[in-house]
């Protein structure tokens, strides 16, 4: 608990002044005001968060955090846990998804198990930070308890922090735990108080039966367990997931050690959810990357205030989208320290009529 008191009280808000100067240097650039949209967006967040007009693209890694679920028991996914591990292994691989995209875009992906239901004996290339051999079913009372929660939370801090160290200078986030999108739509319906049908997609592709089924769990879990939403650690505890409270943790480590956090898709929202609910700042450090397509994630994201960079109907998870938009990140930042200025290139630079 030490390590994320502590952390909260080092969240600041970013450079305002460092905003509007990068936005002037931008506005400066060989083209007309605004003409690269949102790359200039991510350009001057960048430099606010690393606290200089000249951010240097540098190493990206991607944490994707695996945990395991007790409500799985209730039905609500169409793949078994034992996929769970079974997809750890293809991670450390490089068969996954997010290492494909990841190696197009030169990030790094590192693997945690934060709570699998499997013993893998000291795999080389995995981060072990067990917490818990997966939570409890939420549909029969809390997934785990806040103790866990905070333990996850520590681990996810602790991960940030030592990237910092290395000189890593944007995160990423990505889960892999079958059955998680149910804790991230009993997440959100905790802190909305919008009605679980509304919020409640197919997952990975469950039938009718089953999303009845996953919209009963959810229902009963909150009935049940009535988290608190004036208490998001109550609420991460009681209906969460321990990869989502590591994907919290590294969004609250990374905005306290000033670094930029590309967060994915449903489930890596939910953590930084709980996150931003935390300690509203670390909002300021996130880039949301895409928009999927499940339907809890638009109230995910217009609550925390990030508008997302892609859409491409993504619904994957691992941090595919992150690996994806991390490049759009990066490229902002290259148009504002490489292009050049009007008086750099001797281009007569706009009038106002």
């Amino acid at each position: 608990m030490k390590l994320l008191e502590a952390t909260l009280a080092r969240i600041s808000p970013v450079d305002s002044d460092l905003l509007s100067r990068a936005q002037a240097k931008l506005d400066n650039k060989t083209k007309p005001l605004g003409a690269l949209g949102r790359l200039e967006e991510f350009g001057r967040r960048v430099a606010a968060i690393s606290g200089t007009l000249s951010p240097r693209p540098g190493k990206k890694v991607i944490f994707t955090f695996a945990g395991d679920h007790g409500v799985v028991e209730e039905g609500v996914s169409a793949f078994p846990k034992e996929v769970t591990p079974q997809m750890v292994f293809n991670f450390l691989k490089g068969g996954a998804g997010v290492n494909v995209l990841a190696r197009h875009g030169g990030a790094e992906v590192r693997v945690v198990d934060m709570g699998v239901d499997f013993d893998f004996g000291g795999l080389p290339g995995l981060i072990d930070r067990k917490v818990a051999r997966g939570t409890a079913n939420l549909a029969k009372g809390p997934a785990m308890t806040r103790e866990e929660a905070v333990r996850a939370l520590e681990v996810g801090i602790e991960l940030a922090l030592e990237a910092k160290d290395e000189g890593v200078t944007m995160l990423g986030t990505g889960e892999m735990g079958i059955g998680n999108t149910t804790p991230s739509s009993a997440i959100i319906a905790a802190f909305s108080g919008m009605g679980v049908r509304d919020l409640t997609h197919r997952g990975t592709g469950i039938g009718d039966a089953a999303l009845e089924r996953k919209i009963q769990a959810i229902e009963a879990g909150l009935e049940i367990n009535r988290p608190d939403p004036a208490d998001p650690l109550d609420v991460l505890a009681k209906v969460g997931g321990l990869e989502i409270a590591g994907i919290a943790g590294l969004v609250l480590g990374g905005a306290a050690a000033g670094l930029p956090v590309v967060v994915d898709g449903f489930i890596s929202t939910a953590g930084a959810l709980i996150a931003s609910e935390l300690h509203p700042t670390v909002r300021e450090y996130i880039f949301a990357a895409h928009r999927s397509v499940e339907i809890g994630h638009r109230v995910m994201l217009e609550r925390i205030g990030a508008e997302p960079i892609l859409d491409l109907q993504l619904r994957l998870g691992e941090g595919t989208g992150a690996a994806l938009a991390m490049t759009l990140i990066e490229a902002g930042v290259k148009v504002l320290t490489e292009m050049a200025s009007f008086d750099e290139a001797g281009v007569i630079g706009e009038t106002v009529a």
